[in-house]
């Protein structure tokens, strides 16, 4: 299934370099964006709805025709709630259609996993992305010990897991096995499509190659909080990255459906 992209994923020279791509090319072709940071004021993403309306505008533009937002829950940091995000979603909504911005918003979250975390699971139902599909991240310095515990409790619930951008969690460089894991056990993975181009440092990149050549995700995601990761997006649509991507068969296009 992959062989059309493994040369190029798999490392070596020239992978990020700008090459001739037709005009119009845009990532129309992933449907559904699963990672994003747009509602304003609530966690490190948009600070203002201008902001919000920007980073909207700049998505639309390069294709995508649904947008699932998804603000952080970390509850030492953004504390936020059901109620938080579905009424920053509803001010979302509302100035897109004020000002001609077509696209499909709506709103999950990107919950931090921790033992607030496992209460919360216990004590309230959790925003999705799809269906029972819900978008988890943890600690980038160490594997938290509870995360076993933590997904196990997810999926007892009735959730399915995306563990979001695991190609950043450094600690699982030297340890691919673990990702066979997460899928093995149920959960999917999502890519953070910038790591691809070294937005994230060379170490995450190659990760992001190697995870990508394996076939090991199953969505992908723009994770955008402001206009340098939007500009930084654009500029990838010129390299052979596009191509690659325009390859793989990620599941983001079934929420348009």
């Amino acid at each position: 299934m992959f062989s059309r992209f493994l040369k190029w994923a798999g490392g070596g020279k020239g992978r990020n370099e700008e090459i001739l791509i037709p005009e119009g090319v845009d990532y129309a072709f992933i449907g559904a964006d699963i990672h994003s940071h747009f509602i304003p004021g609530i966690d490190d993403g948009a600070k203002t709805i201008e902001d919000s309306l920007t980073l909207l505008r700049n998505m639309r533009d390069m294709g995508f025709k649904k947008i699932v937002t998804t603000p952080h829950i970390m509850i030492d940091f953004y504390p936020n709630t059901r109620h938080t995000i579905l009424s920053g979603l509803d001010q979302v909504r509302e100035a897109a259609v004020k000002n001609n911005i077509e696209l499909d918003i709506s709103a999950a979250a990107e919950y931090y996993i921790d033992e607030s975390f496992i209460e919360l699971v216990e004590r309230e139902p959790l925003l999705p992305v799809h269906k029972n599909e819900v978008l988890v991240e943890f600690s980038m310095l160490y594997e938290p010990p509870m995360l076993n515990n933590a997904l196990f409790r997810m999926q007892s619930s009735g959730y399915k897991p995306i563990i979001a951008h695991p190609e950043r969690y450094v600690f699982f460089h030297n340890n691919f096995d673990r990702f066979q894991e997460f899928r093995d056990r149920g959960c999917y993975l999502q890519l953070n499509l910038l790591s691809l181009s070294g937005y994230y440092g060379r170490n995450v990149m190659d990760a992001a190659h190697k995870l990508l050549a394996k076939g090991m995700y199953d969505y992908c995601g723009s994770d955008m909080h402001h206009e340098k990761h939007s500009a930084a997006l654009k500029g990838m649509l010129r390299t052979n990255i596009y191509n690659a991507l325009a390859q793989y068969p990620f599941l983001n296009s079934k929420l348009c459906l």
